[in-house]
Protein backbone atom coordinates (compact mmCIF):
# COMPACT_ATOMS: atom_id res chain seq x y z
CA UNK A 1 0.00 0.00 0.00
CA UNK A 2 1.79 3.34 -0.70
CA UNK A 3 -0.95 5.30 1.35
CA UNK A 4 -1.01 4.14 4.77
CA UNK A 5 -2.90 6.82 7.09
CA UNK A 6 -1.54 5.23 10.34
CA UNK A 7 1.92 6.77 9.61
CA UNK A 8 0.10 10.18 10.93
CA UNK A 9 -1.31 8.59 13.91
CA UNK A 10 2.57 6.43 15.19
CA UNK A 11 3.49 8.84 17.80
CA UNK A 12 2.13 11.82 20.02
CA UNK A 13 4.20 14.25 17.93
CA UNK A 14 3.19 13.58 14.93
CA UNK A 15 -0.81 13.41 15.96
CA UNK A 16 -0.17 16.82 17.76
CA UNK A 17 1.27 18.02 14.28
CA UNK A 18 -1.57 17.39 12.77
CA UNK A 19 -4.41 17.63 14.44
CA UNK A 20 -6.84 19.38 12.75
CA UNK A 21 -9.09 20.90 15.89
CA UNK A 22 -7.94 22.69 18.12
CA UNK A 23 -9.53 23.15 21.48
CA UNK A 24 -8.69 25.63 24.73
CA UNK A 25 -9.91 27.86 27.40
CA UNK A 26 -10.10 30.86 24.95
CA UNK A 27 -12.59 28.85 23.17
CA UNK A 28 -14.79 28.06 26.42
CA UNK A 29 -17.33 30.51 28.36
CA UNK A 30 -18.51 29.21 31.62
CA UNK A 31 -22.15 29.64 32.94
CA UNK A 32 -22.76 30.58 36.67
CA UNK A 33 -25.98 31.18 38.68
CA UNK A 34 -26.30 33.58 41.02
CA UNK A 35 -28.60 34.72 43.97
CA UNK A 36 -29.08 37.48 46.34
CA UNK A 37 -27.75 37.17 50.12
CA UNK A 38 -24.34 36.20 51.51
CA UNK A 39 -22.38 32.73 52.23
CA UNK A 40 -24.35 31.20 49.64
CA UNK A 41 -22.64 28.00 47.54
CA UNK A 42 -25.46 25.49 47.08
CA UNK A 43 -25.08 22.55 44.77
CA UNK A 44 -26.98 22.13 41.94
CA UNK A 45 -28.87 18.31 42.56
CA UNK A 46 -29.41 17.46 38.76
CA UNK A 47 -25.84 19.28 38.05
CA UNK A 48 -23.24 18.04 39.82
CA UNK A 49 -20.29 20.37 40.53
CA UNK A 50 -22.38 23.48 39.95
CA UNK A 51 -23.50 25.73 42.35
CA UNK A 52 -25.81 28.86 42.84
CA UNK A 53 -23.56 31.18 44.64
CA UNK A 54 -24.52 34.96 45.95
CA UNK A 55 -21.59 37.64 44.87
CA UNK A 56 -19.60 37.12 48.07
CA UNK A 57 -18.94 33.17 47.67
CA UNK A 58 -18.87 33.61 43.67
CA UNK A 59 -16.12 36.86 43.14
CA UNK A 60 -13.43 33.99 45.09
CA UNK A 61 -14.58 31.36 42.76
CA UNK A 62 -14.05 33.28 39.44
CA UNK A 63 -10.66 34.65 40.93
CA UNK A 64 -9.74 31.02 40.55
CA UNK A 65 -10.90 30.35 36.95
CA UNK A 66 -9.36 33.81 35.90
CA UNK A 67 -6.23 32.16 37.65
CA UNK A 68 -7.05 28.76 35.63
CA UNK A 69 -7.25 30.78 32.12
CA UNK A 70 -10.86 31.41 32.19
CA UNK A 71 -11.66 34.89 31.26
CA UNK A 72 -15.10 34.62 29.59
CA UNK A 73 -18.39 33.70 31.31
CA UNK A 74 -22.04 34.20 31.37
CA UNK A 75 -23.82 34.75 34.55
CA UNK A 76 -27.54 33.73 35.32
CA UNK A 77 -29.64 35.08 38.17
CA UNK A 78 -31.86 33.02 40.14
CA UNK A 79 -34.92 35.80 41.23
CA UNK A 80 -36.78 35.10 44.39
CA UNK A 81 -40.89 34.35 43.62
CA UNK A 82 -41.47 37.42 45.34
CA UNK A 83 -39.78 39.69 42.97
CA UNK A 84 -41.24 38.18 40.07
CA UNK A 85 -44.29 39.60 38.13
CA UNK A 86 -46.19 39.29 34.72
CA UNK A 87 -43.88 42.05 32.98
CA UNK A 88 -40.72 41.26 34.23
CA UNK A 89 -40.30 44.50 35.78
CA UNK A 90 -37.59 43.60 38.41
CA UNK A 91 -35.39 42.86 35.62
CA UNK A 92 -34.32 46.56 34.82
CA UNK A 93 -34.98 47.92 38.78
CA UNK A 94 -32.50 50.10 40.15
CA UNK A 95 -32.32 47.45 43.10
CA UNK A 96 -31.90 44.36 41.08
CA UNK A 97 -28.69 41.91 42.88
CA UNK A 98 -28.01 41.02 38.98
CA UNK A 99 -27.09 44.68 37.81
CA UNK A 100 -25.13 45.29 41.03
CA UNK A 101 -23.45 41.89 40.55
CA UNK A 102 -22.52 42.66 36.92
CA UNK A 103 -20.77 46.23 38.38
CA UNK A 104 -19.05 44.52 41.05
CA UNK A 105 -17.71 41.68 38.94
CA UNK A 106 -16.73 44.22 36.50
CA UNK A 107 -15.11 46.40 39.08
CA UNK A 108 -12.96 43.66 40.37
CA UNK A 109 -12.42 41.53 36.75
CA UNK A 110 -12.37 44.34 34.57
CA UNK A 111 -10.58 42.38 32.18
CA UNK A 112 -13.14 39.40 31.56
CA UNK A 113 -15.74 39.91 28.96
CA UNK A 114 -19.02 38.67 31.25
CA UNK A 115 -22.38 37.82 28.93
CA UNK A 116 -25.40 38.14 30.32
CA UNK A 117 -28.74 36.74 29.89
CA UNK A 118 -31.97 38.26 28.04
CA UNK A 119 -35.10 36.91 28.54
CA UNK A 120 -38.13 37.60 30.90
CA UNK A 121 -38.54 34.09 32.03
CA UNK A 122 -35.84 34.69 35.26
CA UNK A 123 -38.16 37.55 36.30
CA UNK A 124 -41.40 36.55 34.90
CA UNK A 125 -44.59 35.48 37.23
CA UNK A 126 -45.04 32.89 34.10
CA UNK A 127 -41.91 31.53 33.76
CA UNK A 128 -41.90 32.40 29.79
CA UNK A 129 -39.56 34.17 27.97
CA UNK A 130 -41.79 36.45 26.59
CA UNK A 131 -45.04 38.16 28.23
CA UNK A 132 -48.19 36.47 28.74
CA UNK A 133 -51.53 37.62 28.20
CA UNK A 134 -54.52 35.32 28.01
CA UNK A 135 -52.19 32.04 27.87
CA UNK A 136 -50.75 33.60 24.53
CA UNK A 137 -46.92 34.72 24.68
CA UNK A 138 -46.97 38.07 22.98
CA UNK A 139 -43.86 38.75 20.68
CA UNK A 140 -44.14 42.71 19.85
CA UNK A 141 -45.04 43.58 23.18
CA UNK A 142 -41.99 41.77 24.77
CA UNK A 143 -39.47 43.70 22.43
CA UNK A 144 -39.55 47.16 25.07
CA UNK A 145 -39.32 44.85 27.94
CA UNK A 146 -35.85 43.19 26.15
CA UNK A 147 -34.35 46.45 25.74
CA UNK A 148 -35.44 47.97 28.67
CA UNK A 149 -33.52 44.57 30.57
CA UNK A 150 -30.50 45.23 27.75
CA UNK A 151 -29.88 48.87 28.35
CA UNK A 152 -29.63 48.46 32.29
CA UNK A 153 -27.37 45.62 31.93
CA UNK A 154 -25.38 47.57 29.47
CA UNK A 155 -25.27 50.57 32.04
CA UNK A 156 -24.21 47.68 34.60
CA UNK A 157 -20.89 47.29 32.91
CA UNK A 158 -22.03 43.93 30.72
CA UNK A 159 -19.58 43.37 27.62
CA UNK A 160 -21.84 40.85 25.70
CA UNK A 161 -25.54 40.32 25.76
CA UNK A 162 -27.04 37.11 24.93
CA UNK A 163 -30.76 37.32 23.73
CA UNK A 164 -32.20 33.82 24.61
CA UNK A 165 -36.13 34.67 24.52
CA UNK A 166 -36.60 33.45 20.51
CA UNK A 167 -39.01 36.58 20.16
CA UNK A 168 -39.08 37.58 16.21
CA UNK A 169 -36.93 41.02 15.51
CA UNK A 170 -35.59 41.47 19.25
CA UNK A 171 -31.86 41.50 17.89
CA UNK A 172 -33.02 44.79 15.81
CA UNK A 173 -34.82 45.90 18.30
CA UNK A 174 -32.36 45.99 21.25
CA UNK A 175 -29.39 46.91 18.86
CA UNK A 176 -31.35 50.32 18.23
CA UNK A 177 -32.24 50.49 21.75
CA UNK A 178 -28.38 50.23 22.77
CA UNK A 179 -27.35 52.47 19.74
CA UNK A 180 -29.64 55.04 21.17
CA UNK A 181 -27.74 55.29 24.28
CA UNK A 182 -24.48 55.05 23.01
CA UNK A 183 -23.98 51.63 24.02
CA UNK A 184 -22.53 50.73 20.37
CA UNK A 185 -19.51 48.13 21.87
CA UNK A 186 -21.98 45.85 23.91
CA UNK A 187 -21.94 43.26 21.53
CA UNK A 188 -24.90 40.98 21.21
CA UNK A 189 -24.88 36.96 21.07
CA UNK A 190 -27.84 35.90 19.67
CA UNK A 191 -29.61 32.75 20.36
CA UNK A 192 -30.17 32.21 16.86
CA UNK A 193 -31.24 28.54 16.60
CA UNK A 194 -32.62 27.65 20.57
CA UNK A 195 -34.35 25.11 19.82
CA UNK A 196 -37.06 23.47 22.06
CA UNK A 197 -35.14 21.16 23.89
CA UNK A 198 -35.32 18.20 26.23
CA UNK A 199 -32.09 19.03 27.74
CA UNK A 200 -32.24 22.02 29.79
CA UNK A 201 -34.38 20.33 33.27
CA UNK A 202 -30.94 20.73 35.38
CA UNK A 203 -31.12 24.60 33.89
CA UNK A 204 -34.35 25.54 35.20
CA UNK A 205 -33.76 23.75 38.25
CA UNK A 206 -31.44 25.91 39.31
CA UNK A 207 -33.37 29.40 38.60
CA UNK A 208 -36.74 27.90 39.21
CA UNK A 209 -37.82 29.41 35.84
CA UNK A 210 -39.75 26.28 34.18
CA UNK A 211 -43.00 27.64 33.02
CA UNK A 212 -45.78 27.75 35.39
CA UNK A 213 -48.20 26.80 32.30
CA UNK A 214 -47.88 25.66 28.76
CA UNK A 215 -44.49 25.13 27.01
CA UNK A 216 -41.76 26.89 24.94
CA UNK A 217 -42.54 25.11 21.29
CA UNK A 218 -44.06 28.33 20.13
CA UNK A 219 -41.18 30.32 20.09
CA UNK A 220 -38.35 27.83 20.56
CA UNK A 221 -37.27 25.92 17.34
CA UNK A 222 -38.50 22.47 16.73
CA UNK A 223 -36.08 19.73 16.64
CA UNK A 224 -36.89 18.00 13.76
CA UNK A 225 -35.73 21.47 11.81
CA UNK A 226 -32.33 21.99 10.33
CA UNK A 227 -32.96 24.75 7.61
CA UNK A 228 -35.47 27.01 9.62
CA UNK A 229 -32.16 27.50 11.42
CA UNK A 230 -30.77 29.30 8.78
CA UNK A 231 -34.36 31.77 8.33
CA UNK A 232 -33.05 32.74 11.68
CA UNK A 233 -29.86 32.99 11.46
CA UNK A 234 -30.29 35.32 8.50
CA UNK A 235 -32.69 37.59 10.36
CA UNK A 236 -30.16 37.79 13.05
CA UNK A 237 -27.40 38.76 10.69
CA UNK A 238 -29.42 41.32 9.39
CA UNK A 239 -30.47 43.29 12.31
CA UNK A 240 -27.11 43.53 13.68
CA UNK A 241 -25.83 40.30 16.06
CA UNK A 242 -22.36 40.07 16.33
CA UNK A 243 -21.91 36.34 17.00
CA UNK A 244 -24.67 33.46 16.07
CA UNK A 245 -25.50 30.53 18.64
CA UNK A 246 -26.79 27.12 18.59
CA UNK A 247 -28.50 25.67 21.69
CA UNK A 248 -27.93 22.92 22.50
CA UNK A 249 -25.18 22.18 21.05
CA UNK A 250 -24.16 18.11 20.72
CA UNK A 251 -27.71 17.10 19.37
CA UNK A 252 -27.48 20.05 17.20
CA UNK A 253 -24.19 19.36 15.54
CA UNK A 254 -24.99 19.57 12.27
CA UNK A 255 -26.84 22.80 12.81
CA UNK A 256 -23.63 24.51 14.01
CA UNK A 257 -21.89 23.08 11.43
CA UNK A 258 -24.52 24.36 8.69
CA UNK A 259 -24.16 27.79 10.27
CA UNK A 260 -20.38 27.80 9.95
CA UNK A 261 -20.27 27.30 6.30
CA UNK A 262 -23.24 29.82 5.56
CA UNK A 263 -21.95 32.66 7.86
CA UNK A 264 -18.98 34.42 8.43
CA UNK A 265 -19.51 35.75 11.81
CA UNK A 266 -18.42 33.67 14.88
CA UNK A 267 -20.49 31.17 15.61
CA UNK A 268 -21.18 29.84 19.35
CA UNK A 269 -22.83 27.01 20.82
CA UNK A 270 -24.10 26.06 24.32
CA UNK A 271 -23.42 22.64 25.86
CA UNK A 272 -26.50 22.66 27.85
CA UNK A 273 -26.93 21.37 31.50
CA UNK A 274 -28.72 18.34 30.14
CA UNK A 275 -26.00 17.11 27.79
CA UNK A 276 -23.11 17.81 31.04
CA UNK A 277 -25.35 15.99 33.53
CA UNK A 278 -25.64 13.08 31.24
CA UNK A 279 -21.84 12.61 30.96
CA UNK A 280 -21.63 14.01 34.74
CA UNK A 281 -24.09 10.74 36.12
CA UNK A 282 -22.37 8.31 34.11
CA UNK A 283 -19.11 8.96 35.23
CA UNK A 284 -20.55 8.95 38.35
CA UNK A 285 -21.74 5.35 37.82
CA UNK A 286 -18.29 4.46 36.90
CA UNK A 287 -19.62 3.76 32.80
CA UNK A 288 -17.42 6.76 31.55
CA UNK A 289 -14.00 8.07 32.47
CA UNK A 290 -14.95 11.94 33.18
CA UNK A 291 -11.70 13.61 31.56
CA UNK A 292 -12.01 12.11 28.50
CA UNK A 293 -15.51 12.20 27.80
CA UNK A 294 -16.12 15.59 29.05
CA UNK A 295 -12.94 16.33 26.33
CA UNK A 296 -14.62 14.33 23.74
CA UNK A 297 -18.42 16.49 24.03
CA UNK A 298 -16.06 19.61 23.38
CA UNK A 299 -13.57 18.81 20.92
CA UNK A 300 -16.75 17.33 18.85
CA UNK A 301 -18.52 20.81 18.92
CA UNK A 302 -15.22 23.05 18.20
CA UNK A 303 -14.68 20.50 15.43
CA UNK A 304 -18.41 21.16 14.06
CA UNK A 305 -17.66 24.61 13.69
CA UNK A 306 -18.29 26.59 16.94
CA UNK A 307 -15.73 29.24 17.77
CA UNK A 308 -17.25 29.49 21.39
CA UNK A 309 -18.96 26.99 23.49
CA UNK A 310 -20.85 27.82 26.87
CA UNK A 311 -20.02 24.79 29.12
CA UNK A 312 -20.32 23.85 32.58
CA UNK A 313 -17.52 21.44 31.53
CA UNK A 314 -15.42 24.97 31.12
CA UNK A 315 -13.50 25.06 34.56
CA UNK A 316 -12.91 21.39 35.21
CA UNK A 317 -11.39 21.29 31.33
CA UNK A 318 -9.03 24.27 32.39
CA UNK A 319 -7.49 22.02 35.43
CA UNK A 320 -6.54 19.61 32.90
CA UNK A 321 -5.42 21.66 29.94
Amino acid sequence: MKRRPRRNRKSHAIRSMVEETKLGTENLIYPLFIEDGSGVKTEIKSLPNNFRWSLDTLLPEMDECVHLGLDKFVLFPAVSEELKDSLASYSFASDNFYLDAIRQIKERFPHIELMSDVALDPYSSDGHDGLVRNGKILNDETLPILAKMSIAQAQAGIDIIGPSDMMDGRIGFIREALDAEDYKDVSLMSYSAKYASAFYGPFRDALDSAPKAGDKKSYQMNPANKREALIEAELDVLEGADMLMVKPATCYLDVIHMLRENYDLPITAYNVSGECAMIYAASANGWLDYESAMTEMLLSIRRAGADGILSYFAKDFARIS
